[in-house]
């Protein structure tokens, strides 16, 4: 099965005279682990917005599980995303008045089948904690105590909750180094297999692309 289904997909920014994304078309199979090199500007952002529908592409079919986000209205996409998919933002997007406990748990308030999912909420968050090797005496501090390390484990057990089926990650190490990076990236591997998680990861980092058994171009996929 395909998680994601796409098809001569175009999107233009408002006021612009060209297109910003044009991608004649891409498959990813259920529990790929997908790695999208492009250098900044390319327009990597605007293509995981429009996985995860936060943008409507302006033609063309983007299938996602099946649903055809294109013909979804905004709140239709926003619990499609809600219910199926978990986002690692660049810049995390931890609420800094909550605590870590909280942060984690927050996708389960938007969505019941995540809430089911997870089963024993405080049950689950403390497993993804540990396994994502976060000290346990940080668990009921606010998100603001942490280091960017820490807030990066955070924001993983945030987007692995629930069990989405598509993890999406917008350069989430560009601020670790390199050991660090590294761990991170096989503590995500390791918690979305237990999941059966699709990651799609996006990044100009040309190092990351060796722990990705599938590198796709953007330059290469986009032809506007």
């Amino acid at each position: 099965m395909n998680v994601i289904e796409l098809q001569n997909l175009h999107y233009r920014w408002q006021g612009q005279s060209r297109d910003t994304l044009a991608i004649a078309k891409l498959h990813v199979a259920q529990g790929e682990h997908l790695f999208i090199r492009g250098a900044s500007g390319s327009g990597k952002t605007t293509f995981l917005n429009l996985l995860a529908g936060i943008l409507r592409p302006a033609s063309g079919s983007l299938t996602i599980l099946g649903q055809a986000l294109q013909s979804m209205d905004n709140a239709a996409r926003d619990r499609f995303r809600a219910d199926h998919m978990g986002v690692i933002f660049q810049q995390f997007n931890l609420l800094p008045y909550l605590s870590v406990r909280e942060n984690v748990q927050l996708p389960c308030h938007f969505s019941k089948r995540r809430k089911q999912q997870a089963g024993d909420m405080q049950a689950t968050t403390n497993r993804l904690l540990e396994h994502l090797g976060l000290d346990r005496q940080l668990w009921e501090r606010p998100v603001t105590d942490l280091s960017v390390g820490q807030q990066q484990r955070v924001a993983v057990a945030r987007a692995l909750i629930g069990s989405p089926e598509l993890i999406i990650a917008d350069e989430p190490t560009s601020a670790l180094d390199t050991d660090t990076r590294d761990g991170f990236l096989n503590l995500l591997f390791q918690e979305a297999a237990v999941q059966g998680s699709t990651i799609v990861f996006v990044s100009h980092d040309p190092h990351i692309a060796s722990h990705f058994p599938r590198v796709v171009d953007l330059r290469e996929l986009n032809q506007p």
